[in-house]
């Protein structure tokens, strides 16, 4: 059975840090506003105030510091990722959670993040935020649905969400505990103490960045190692930005995944608004959803 967090009451805290990437203190100036105005304190992590002077907003230590001490204090309800990037794989195994696991608290992000919603789920099977971060508040989205699915998930709201259907859906019903997250990173994790367990689950997965080739390779990984079968449902959401080789893979991103999982008889979807993009509507990650993909549109319910 999944741990749930308390859901937040007006008047929490809510801890802001950046265990990975460095973000700009000014780039989530619009995030601590916003998350003020609906109500909370921001406590604001030292991984949040300081320079770099590289890719990560500090040291492995301090960043593992940072973190550890959101995941300790008590009255720190929820822990919001600035960024993603790359960085969480090198504390992941020093990080202590046995304050955590007495006291669960929503941990808020996706990309990077991945890191920590596996290892959470696969080691102590509590649910956690894949979900919009700092950056995403900017620009207008703290009033868009987006970052406003991240709070109706804060405050207990259970999500509802349609989208269009694809081509190359697979129609059909799953229900089963919702995991999953960057493609990159959960091959990454495999073979490790973090891997996710995908049986009976409906598994979504996103990714920005990669090369065609790439994407396949990382789902021959997954395949090979027993990920991609029985699951309950396969729910593919944004992957922006790719690129392909000078001489051409051949086949379009949406195209890779279907001819992978073609073999399988589960429902799956394409261009779900879950991505590095702004459409990243928040998922509770490792609670049982229903996901119903018909001929016209695809519905996720809690």
């Amino acid at each position: 059975m999944i741990r749930i967090p308390p859901y937040l009451q007006q008047g929490d805290a809510i801890a802001l840090v950046c265990p990975a990437g460095y973000m700009p203190p000014e780039k989530a100036q619009t995030c601590i506003e916003t998350l003020r105005a609906w109500g909370y304190e921001v406590r604001i992590g030292n991984t949040m105030k300081g320079e770099s002077e590289n890719y990560f907003s500090g040291t492995d230590e301090e960043r593992l510091a940072d973190l550890q001490q959101a995941l300790d204090d008590p009255s720190v309800k929820a822990i919001l990722c600035g960024r993603g990037g790359y960085g969480l794989s090198r504390i992941i195994d020093l990080i202590d959670f046995s304050t955590f696991k007495q006291h669960p608290k929503w941990i808020i992000g996706f990309s990077d993040v991945t890191v920590l919603h596996a290892h959470i789920y696969s080691n102590y099977k509590i649910a956690t935020l894949h979900a919009p971060m700092a950056g995403a508040f900017n620009d207008g989205g703290a009033a868009g649905v987006f970052v406003g699915s991240l709070r109706d998930a804060l405050e207990g709201r259970k999500a509802l969400y349609v989208c269009g259907g694809h081509p190359l859906n697979r129609q059909g019903e799953a229900v089963g505990p919702l995991v999953g997250g960057n493609l990159s990173l959960l091959a990454h994790l495999s073979g490790t103490s973090s891997e996710i367990k995908t049986k009976g689950r409906i598994l979504f997965l996103e990714d920005v960045g990669e090369y065609l080739y790439n994407v396949d390779r990382m789902l021959y990984q997954l395949k090979r190692n027993g990920r991609l079968d029985k699951l309950a449902g396969l729910v593919i959401g944004g992957f922006s930005d790719m690129k392909d080789t000078t001489r051409p893979f051949g086949k379009s991103i949406y195209e890779i995944v279907h001819d992978i999982a073609r073999e399988y008889d589960y429902p799956v979807c394409f261009g779900f608004p879950v991505s590095h993009g702004e459409e990243n509507y928040a998922l509770k990650h490792g609670m049982e959803y229903t996901l119903e993909v018909d001929a016209h549109k695809v519905t996720l319910v809690e």
